[in-house]
Formats: C-alpha cells, structure tokens, sequence
C-alpha cells in the first residue's frame, strides 16, 4: 500500500475516498488499522432512509437501479459518467448494501465503458454510494491493475465486503487478508496479520502455527489459508511437522458445512494441501490427537463436502487408503483408543472421551458397499464430528458421493434419531416426503431440502425434490433389495454412539414403547437428546399441560417445560442409566426432579415454583436417575 507525500488533514468533501484511506494509512503510528476498518470522513452521507413509501420490492429495486445506471454506464466518457453518478445515486434512496447488489447483477451493454467509469469511480469518488458502484462494477469487470485501490478502498468502514468480493477472483491472498482483519474480534490474528503485512515467509510461519485452535479463531480457516499463503509455506517445508498438523486442523475446519456451503469447496489448492498433509503424515508423532484429526480427515474425505473436490481418477480413495494404512500401523496402534484395551481408565475425562470416539470411528471412513450392478450405490453414514462434540448428523452417499452438500449446503443432515430410528428413510408402499436437511438457522428462514421416497416395483425412487439449491436435481433409482438392507444396517449400527447419546436413544425408544408412563403425569415428551455445550450429558425435555386444557387471556394454552439433566458417569452402561431413568419416572412426578426451565408464570406460581428465575421451588435439585 502506498501512501501520499502530504501529511497535512485532507478535506473530507472534496478528496476522494481513495486518497482519505491512504492518508488513514499513513498517519497510523504503527500502520495498523481498526478490526472494523478506518471510519469513512466527517460529513459523509449517512444511510438513506424512505419513510415516505412503503418499502419496494427486490425485483422493483434492481428496475430502479438499472434505470438510473444503465445509461450513465455506457456513456464512454468515464469523466462524465462518474459526475452523473454522484448525482443521480442519492435520489434512488437505497441502502448502501442493496445497492451494490443490484449494480454487481446488472446487464451491461458496454462493459468496457462500464469498466472505465468503474475505475473512475474508485479512484476519485468522493461518497461511499458512488465508490460502492465502481467497486461493485469490478466484481465482474476487475482487472489485476485494480488491485491496489481495491486494497486500499477495503480498508475503510462499510467498504471491506465489497472490496473483498471484487479482489477475490483477482487476488485471493489480498482478499482474504481484508476479512480476518475484519473478523479478529478476539485479536488473536493480529500477530499473523502484521506478519503477512511485513512480507517475511518464516515470520508469517511462525505466527501461522501459533494461531490457537479453538474454534472462534478457527472462523474462517480458509481465509486464514488463503491470507497467509499456507499452499506456498507447505511448498518451500514440506516436512515442517507444526505446519502439517495445523493444515490438517484448517481443512477440517473448512470441510465443516455449518449453515452456509463448506469453505472447502472454494478453497482453490485443497487437493495439494490434502496430498502434503496425507503423503507427509507419517512424519508426524503418534498422539491421540493427530489420531484424532486424522480419523477426521478420513471422514471428510469418504463422506463430507471434501468428497465434491474435483479429484483426479482414484485421488481420493487413494488419500483414504493412505490413512487407513497409516492409522493401521505398529505406531499408531498403540495409541490410546486405537485398540479396545487401550488401558486409559484412569486418564483425565478429555482423553477417555477421545479415546471413545476413536474407537467408535474407526472404521466409518474405510468401509463403502458394494456395487448393486446397474444402479447407484446407496449408503448411509452416521458421523459424530469429534471427540468433545455434540455435532452428529447423516450423511447419505450415492456412488460414493455425500448427496446433501451436493444439493443444499446450508445445513448438515439431519439426526440419525429422526432419519435413521424413526424409520424415515424407509420405502413404503406409499410415496412419501422427507426432509432430510435443514438450514442451521431454521428452515423459516433459509429452508430445507426434501425429497419423496416411493417404492416402483424392484426399485426404490428418489424424486420430488424441494429445497434444494441450484438447478432441480435428477429422480435417483435404487436397488430395492439393496437399498432396504441398507437401511437395516443403519438401524442396527449403533457404533457412532456414545454412552450419553445412548442413554438418550434408549429412554426415546422406552418412552415410545410406554407412553403411559408420561401421560400419568400430565406429561408430553419434546426430546431426548445431549447438552449441546456438555456433549456427555443426557437430557430429557418435558411439556406439563395441565388437565381441562387452561388458556391465557389471549387464548394460548398454559403450559410449563422441565429439564431433566443426567451427567454421564464412567462406571454406569447406558442400558443401566436409561432402565433407572425410566423406572424414576414410573413411580415419581418428573415435575418433582426436573428442572424449570420456562412457561406459564401463572402456571408456574400455581403449582409453586418460583418465578422467573427458573429454579423448581419444592422441586428439589437431585438431577440424576
């Protein structure tokens, strides 16, 4: 970044916004600029606002923008188009954000005359609405020319989206240096931004395998690769076992879909990393948690978005074998976990839970069914993300291939308790819709992906497809004898389990199997399932719906929901604790031992808990079974 010879206060009005952030830059003591980019000049317009008129629509928005814009940007005097530009942006009203939307989709007639005045406005524009456009232009119009003002212009509050979705099929690295400063809340990669900044290869090494592993500095671990540029590190020390093992830790974290499409299917070098990280893994020691990541890596790579890499014939299944013999070998066969006497009773708690969760997995990655002749290969994976995690979801392969992220990517598979026990998956004599993903942030607001199971004589047909995100996906046909075994497997399978997550599935299955033993208490069951924050803990959720069906003033019944939390002990098998759960409840109240959590406060007071704290008054506090 370079910065202007003058040192003396610029005019906000009257300077382009180009040059305010150079300025910005230069008079920074160390250079360094605030996690939220430096504030645009004094007097800058603020966000326009229309309460005169009801909001419009999308549709009509992008009517209005293409109207203003169309003409001023094929103008070939990028002088006199830009000057337009200024004025004609302020009377649309529209929010800087949605603006720029409908300008990066517009259909330009000319686009290089559009690129001269994109360019004309990012270097001299003196507004953000006006700077936005040319940005905005650039995200299909760009050139490398355009790099440095796209850097600069990023750096300044409001601007750093934008600019990182035009410098992004331009310069990645650039690009991704923008959004982790942008996103270093916790300023734990400030140390690795100031020395990508200093351009020095073994600093930006250092700093890169100093970056915590905890999941919120993790964010975005492909912009973290991309910033530091983890592909030419791994080039120049192929080798360096601190870097091989934080490459392992980013891909996995990349290879994760939580509620937007995994960060591995846009991370360009994937395929390379995955080969260093796999050919140079017997370099690594032999500890419980490179075991760990390992396993993970399989997974990913058998079952997760990993799988939709555009790998080269048999890449991948030879990335796979390369892990399973590696994990299969002396060294790593006395692991803690990798054996079933792996003799760690007296561990810490952590260790226990990851030697558990080794020995569930194991296999998972490395096993695949056989081929049903003329149709696709159906199968079903259950995957439990880690060791510490209450992330379980399934996965459903054809061919080979993870079909949800394929299809949705917006959330993973849904649970194996609803998919898998509750029969969801099976093909009856009716045809029937599934979901079988929905958006981490709730289907109300960005779906789910359904399809229609039935049953065409010797065949099993998916179609009917809803939710799903790009073009309609085919009708897949199964074997059915193939596809119904396939099924029972995944019922009968209960190795992705652990001993809390069994617990919950056995009280679900008693319950079902005894529904007057809640019905005596006025009881419904909402789920049984694990703390999302204390994976080893089982809970149960219960609704009290008092009889003669009470209501509140507005009409809505009285209701009260408890808790019940039942902390896993190490010496009690699952059987025993859901037999003791389910017989406490055959003889006592749950509303006596579980937890208050919300409700009817008039309810509540009624039956005598008090209110709002959420504590059961004469409930008591014993919690377990």
């Amino acid at each position: 970044m370079s910065v202007r010879d003058e040192r003396e206060p610029l005019a906000p009005r009257t300077t382009s916004l180009y040059d305010y952030a150079l300025f910005r830059h230069g008079i920074e003591p160390d250079g360094r600029m605030p996690r939220r980019g430096y504030p645009l000049p004094e007097g800058s317009p603020p966000e326009p606002d229309r309460p005169d008129r009801p909001r419009p629509s999308w549709e009509q928005e992008r009517a209005e923008v293409a109207a203003a814009l169309l003409p001023l940007l094929s103008d070939p005097d990028p002088v006199r188009a830009a000057e337009a530009v200024h004025r004609r942006v302020p009377a649309l009203g529209l929010r800087l954000r949605t603006l720029r939307a409908h300008t990066a989709q517009l259909d330009l007639t000319d686009e290089a005359a559009a690129r001269r005045t994109a360019r004309h406005l990012t270097r001299t524009g003196t507004t953000a609405a006006a700077v936005g456009i040319g940005i905005a232009l650039l995200i299909r119009l760009g050139e490398p020319e355009d790099v440095p003002y796209l850097q600069v212009l990023g750096t300044l509050s409001g601007l750093e989206s934008v600019a990182t979705a035009a410098l992004d099929p331009l310069d990645r690295q650039a690009a991704a240096l923008l959004v982790i400063r942008g996103r270093d809340r916790s300023e734990q990669l400030t140390p690795l931004v100031g020395a990508i900044t200093s351009g020095d290869p073994e600093a930006v090494r250092n700093a890169l395998v100093a970056v915590p592993g905890e999941p919120r500095a993790l964010l975005s671990a492909r912009r973290i690769a991309e910033a530091a540029d983890l592909h030419g590190l791994l080039r120049t020390r192929p080798v360096d076992p601190e870097l091989l093992a934080l490459t392992g830790r980013l891909l996995h974290r990349m290879s994760r879909d939580v509620g937007r499409r995994a960060e591995i299917l846009d991370y360009l070098p994937a395929r390379s990393l995955y080969a260093y990280f796999v050919g140079y893994a017997d370099r690594l020691p032999p500890t419980p948690e490179l075991h760990e990541l390992f396993l993970a890596t399989a997974l990913d790579l058998h079952s997760g978005p990993a799988a939709l890499l555009n790998w080269r014939p048999h890449r991948r299944e030879a990335l796979l074998g390369g892990l399973e013999r590696l994990l299969a070998g002396p060294a790593w066969a006395l692991v803690p976990g990798a054996t079933p006497s792996g003799g760690e009773g007296t561990a810490p708690a952590v260790e226990r839970r990851r030697a558990d969760w080794i020995r569930r997995t194991t296999r998972t990655p490395f096993a695949a069914t056989s081929a049903t002749g003329s149709h696709p290969r159906w199968e079903v994976a259950v995957v439990h993300d880690a060791a510490d995690s209450n992330s379980v979801e399934t996965r459903i392969l054809v061919d080979g291939l993870p079909l949800l992220p394929a299809l949705f990517g917006k959330g993973p598979g849904l649970s194996p308790e609803y998919l898998v026990d509750g029969g969801e998956l099976r093909a009856g004599p009716e045809p029937r819709e599934v979901r079988l993903a929905e958006a981490e942030c709730t289907e109300g607001c960005c779906g789910a992906l359904y399809v229609t199971i039935r049953r065409d004589g010797d065949e099993v047909v998916w179609d009917g497809w809803r939710g799903a995100v790009g073009p309609p996906p085919p009708a897949y046909r199964f074997d059915a004898a193939a596809y119904d075994a396939e099924v029972e497997r995944a019922e009968r399978d209960h190795s992705w389990c652990w001993p809390a997550r069994r617990t919950a599935r056995l009280i679900t299955a008693g319950l079902r199997e005894r529904p007057e033993l809640l019905r005596r208490w006025d009881l419904g069951l909402i789920w049984v399932g694990t703390d999302w924050r204390e994976p080893h803990t089982t809970v149960a959720r219960f609704v009290f719906s008092p009889p003669g069906g009470a209501e509140d003033p507005y009409g809505q019944p009285l209701r009260l929901y408890f808790d019940w939390r039942l902390p896993d002990e190490d010496d009690v098998l699952p059987q025993e604790r859901a037999a003791a759960a389910l017989e406490r409840i055959a003889r006592s109240d749950p509303k006596g031992f579980a937890r208050l959590q919300r409700g009817s406060s008039e309810l509540a007071a009624s039956l005598g808990y008090s209110w709002p704290d959420g504590t059961a008054g004469t409930a008591g506090t014993d919690q377990g079974a």
